[in-house]
């Protein structure tokens, strides 16, 4: 929910309009009341609060230039949104869009890397921006890494991803090549002001590897340390296709991707490698209905909740950080008859074949179907919504449970039209559902399934009121 007494009258009214109306709007995850949000940015640890960037539009109008949204939360769980950290300089180096990279602190400076889009050059530039204020406001960018060489035949290049090592920094940056072959360049600096090439990472001519076409191009390349072993995680790309799936790639003997999400609606991975709550993963949750419909509800997009990392059976598990408990309002109750709202969690302990219906209306409702023998958990949205405009397809985890481990079964939690959906062997599945029913809405499901109501976190746009307005007649 928006806190409205930060907000001038004529934003009161229209954010007041949206969240009373508009049963799917997320109230715990990151977003914005109004405008488009995708990629998360540049999460970072900032004496022990945690500031989160993200891709942001005050519209939902994809020819507006994107830039960075800013939030912070001392838990990860309530966030409090500020006025945006990087907006697009005219005639500069980010004119086209200040677009995805991470950040990182050195000397009490906070360093933004990311990838400035100029619409007539044919690469997203890397370039840093620096805050001396502690991560609120950014300077004007300046370019640090060299565009590829025509030589090179690179025909994607973007999204700058750095780290601190023993003698240095580290850069990241994902890459597509003409021979379809797609990698992360790697970068070398003492300072983290000049960066020299010194070769991929990791590279792979695009194939189809345990089920996932990986990609012309990999977008997003993030680094992480988890359990001693490095990983890539990566989001495969085409120029023909887009966007694509996000794979976790171990940086040790031959490329072996594994989605990192099963489900449809999970892109553009962002990660604090190290942080006062540990390594912390983010996701942009896109949405499973038409561009006409997200305009006429005049916001799209969310930020995932937070996620712990760790490495099971070579490839990687995720699981909602344990901050996220949370969330949860009073105790549990029975699930199976339970009347519940839009923001809950169900919880099914431990494996048993069956399936948890979510029923919004007698005509519309969502599966997640339990098969122990088969080894399957699938989600089935074809009767989720009667609007023919949301996306109906399911999606399958296969050998989703993991009867050694310290979790429950099966883990969904509801936040309006998201579903995020977390197994005991570390698989899950990021979905969205636009029923056309308000709550309350009820719940079926086996005898062992609990359910809590949970809480809406407040989200406050912290700018004196002249700052917002002025933020908002920029966007008109």
């Amino acid at each position: 929910m928006t806190d409205l007494h930060a907000l001038p009258t004529a934003l009161q009214e229209a954010a007041l309009a949206v969240t009373a109306a508009d049963h799917h709007l997320p109230q715990f995850h990151v977003r914005l009341p109004r405008g488009y949000v995708n990629d998360p940015n540049g999460p970072i640890d900032i004496g022990g609060q945690a500031h989160l960037y993200f891709q942001s539009r005050p519209k939902v109008d994809l020819e507006i230039p994107v830039e960075w949204g800013h939030a912070t939360s001392d838990d990860l769980v309530h966030w409090t949104l500020h006025r945006p950290a990087i907006v697009p300089v005219p005639g500069g180096a980010d004119s086209g869009g200040a677009w995805s990279g991470n950040t990182v602190l050195h000397d009490g400076v906070v360093r933004a890397y990311y990838s400035g889009k100029v619409d007539h050059s044919p690469f997203q530039s890397v370039l840093l921006a620096e805050s001396t204020d502690g991560g609120t406001t950014y300077g004007a960018p300046v370019q640090v890494v060299a565009d590829p060489s025509t030589d090179e035949a690179i025909t994607m290049f973007r999204d700058p991803f750095v780290w601190q090592t023993d003698d240095g920094w580290s850069m990241a940056v994902g890459a597509a090549a003409r021979n379809q072959t797609a990698s992360v360049r790697h970068y070398r600096s003492t300072d983290g002001i000049s960066w020299t090439y010194v070769g991929d990472l990791v590279s792979m001519a695009r194939d189809t590897v345990n089920g996932i076409d990986t990609g012309e191009g990999w977008e997003c390349p993030q680094i992480l340390t988890v359990d001693g072993t490095e990983i890539a995680i990566v989001a495969s790309w085409s120029h023909a296709d887009g966007p694509g799936d996000v794979v976790a790639i171990p940086l040790t003997g031959s490329p072996s991707p594994f989605k990192v999400d099963d489900g449809q609606h999970f892109y553009a991975a962002s990660v604090m490698r190290t942080s006062s709550w540990g390594p912390v993963l983010f996701g942009w949750v896109t949405e499973g209905r038409t561009e006409q419909w997200t305009e006429q509800a005049g916001w799209s997009g969310a930020i995932s909740l937070p996620r712990r990392a760790w490495i099971t059976n070579g490839r990687l598990g995720t699981e909602p950080h344990p901050a996220i408990d949370a969330l949860r309002a009073g105790s549990s109750q029975a699930a199976h008859g339970a009347r519940i709202g839009a923001q809950a969690e169900i919880v099914l302990p431990v494996a048993v074949t069956g399936c948890i219906r979510l029923r919004f209306s007698e005509t519309e409702y969502f599966d997640i179907t339990i098969d122990v023998d088969a080894g399957t958990l699938t989600i089935d949205r074809a009767h989720a919504s009667t609007d023919h405009r949301a996306d109906p397809s399911p999606a399958v985890i296969r050998a989703p449970f993991d009867r050694t481990a310290d979790r429950p079964a099966v883990r969904v939690l509801l936040d309006g039209s998201v579903v995020e959906l977390f197994t005991s062997a570390g698989r899950s599945i990021t979905t969205r559902v636009y029923p056309t029913q308000a709550p309350p809405w009820s719940v079926e499901a086996p005898n062992q399934a609990l359910v809590w109501d949970l809480e809406p976190t407040v989200t406050t746009i912290a700018a004196p009121a002249a700052d917002v307005t002025a933020g908002s007649a920029r966007s008109d």
